[in-house]
């Protein structure tokens, strides 16, 4: 309704009710406007009713929701199933063009628009939760995994000699396939056991500068978010390292956007030394369907280099999920989360300690990590390994999600490099140990009904160890020997 139809309107209706009706809608439109005018995430959150006004605003820009338009090409936005086109918000055609997936679309105005404020509006959340500096980012409709890859190989045209990547190990797999699938070979760097902490070996890392050559190096993989006792890398002293060699930096940043240890970690690597990129999750950090993620750096040159790369149009529903979440917690709402989330990882190392203290066990002492937390296993280690990998089942069939349990001695051959003691990010961590992590979105709810199901489980490991032992044959009592036949 523009000011024209609301005029016509106050002959069929009462002019004090359209009025007041127009009214309401100059307040939906009003932020709309802040939205376009700021390209920022409002600091409170909009209400359901303004975000579809906004987003049917954008879907009626695009050509295939034009009343008379007659497409004749390959590609006009032509959908069978309503539910599907609902389900998109009739915003079918995507993101990009084929030589870059920040490019506008002729014939998609409005899923343009729809890119081009994610971008903005994402930009201004990193700078909230931490990295004040960062110059520019872009949603990619891909996860972690292969959004590393698409830096990767956009590096490649930068150093064409380049064969390795330094990475210090973490035992995930797909920030290592991602090295793989990129035509790169992984020089795999081995963590330091610092008290529980396992943590970066700078000096093993210029060591293999000095020995393969700083040209033959595409870059150093970092990584900042990590299962407890690995800790983030040491990035400062990483971004320094890659400065005084000019060797790219690329930082994984997973789920690293809900910690502002994690961010103050790049944004002090970029201020002493050089990141030339850091990835993280969209489902991880901002609570959406899986499929995108964020590449973010200090060189708009550089991320845009990145977009380019990505070859042909994208989908947009990583874009779409994620500006709809952040219009909905606005800012104020965005902070409040990772701020619950800090208290609940304080509340769930305190129950994690008293439980383990209860069971013979210790919390294992990671400060540096501010997400993650393990909690040591030995007495299950001493009855068996299988005690220990039962213990994780348990958990599972008993609806506790997210728990890892990590045995001693386990190997694991990813993409031809087999690593010893695969899970634990090391080839011989003093004890097995049980992970548990505080992300956003958890609550205390979460945190109590694991705390008990966990004690429920390791009480019943614990009687049928006991069980064991009693039905085990006792063998008869050594008699004495007397001399006789």
């Amino acid at each position: 309704m523009n000011s024209e139809n609301f005029s016509l309107s106050e002959k069929i209706v009462s002019p004090a009710y359209v009025r007041q009706g127009s009214q309401a809608r100059r307040s939906h439109e009003q932020l709309i406007r802040h939205l376009l005018e700021q390209g920022k995430c409002p600091e409170e959150g909009w209400s359901e009713s303004t975000i579809e006004l906004f987003l049917n605003e954008l879907a009626v820009m695009d050509s295939n929701n034009f009343l008379s338009n007659c497409g004749v090409g390959e590609r006009e936005g032509r959908v069978a199933s309503s539910l599907v086109a609902r389900r998109h918000y009739r915003l079918i055609h995507g993101i990009g063009r084929s030589g870059d997936i920040a490019a506008v679309q002729p014939k998609a105005a409005g899923s343009s628009l729809l890119n081009k404020l994610t971008n903005s509006v994402v930009l201004d959340i990193l700078k909230l939760s931490g990295v004040q500096k960062v110059a520019s980012c872009f949603v990619v409709p891909m996860a972690t995994g292969m959004s590393l890859t698409l830096c990767f190989l956009t590096l490649r045209h930068r150093r064409p000699k380049a064969r390795y990547i330094i990475w210090p190990r973490i035992d995930q797999k797909s920030c290592f396939k991602a090295m793989i699938t990129a035509g790169f070979e992984p020089v795999v760097v081995e963590n330091v056991l610092e008290g529980d902490e396992l943590r970066t070996d700078l000096e093993a890392v210029e060591r293999k500068i000095e020995e393969l050559g700083a040209e033959n190096i595409l870059c150093v993989h970092s990584t900042t978010s990590c299962f407890a006792p690995r800790v983030p890398d040491r990035l400062e002293e990483l971004a320094t390292v890659c400065a005084k060699h000019n060797l790219p930096h690329i930082v994984n940043n997973a789920y690293g956007v809900q910690s502002s240890k994690c961010m103050h970690l790049i944004q002090q690597g970029a201020r002493v030394g050089r990141i030339d990129a850091f990835v993280q999750s969209l489902d991880k950090n901002f609570m959406v369907p899986v499929g995108g993620a964020i590449i973010a750096g200090f060189d708009e040159s550089f991320i845009q280099e990145i977009s380019k790369m990505y070859p042909g149009r994208a989908s947009a529903s990583p874009s779409l999920d994620v500006l709809i979440t952040l219009l909905t917690l606005g800012a104020s709402g965005y902070k409040k989360l990772l701020s619950e989330r800090k208290e609940i990882y304080s509340f769930l190392a305190q129950e994690l300690k008293t439980l383990a203290s209860a069971h013979g066990e210790r919390l294992l002492h990671t400060p540096h990590n501010p997400i993650s937390l393990a909690m040591s296993l030995d007495g299950l280690q001493a009855k068996s390994n299988k005690a220990v990998t039962h213990l994780g089942s348990m958990l599972f069939t008993r609806q506790v999600s997210g728990a890892r349990v990590i045995p001693l001695g386990k190997e694991q051959t990813v993409s031809g490099h087999t690593f010893r003691g695969f899970m634990s990010h090391s080839e011989a961590y003093p004890c097995p140990y049980l992970n548990a992590a505080s992300a956003v979105g958890i609550t205390r709810e979460d945190v109590t009904l694991c705390i008990k199901r966990l004690d429920k489980c390791l009480k019943t490991l614990k009687k049928e160890g006991n069980a064991a032992k009693s039905s085990s044959p006792v063998p008869p009592p050594c008699q004495e020997d007397t001399g006789e036949e």
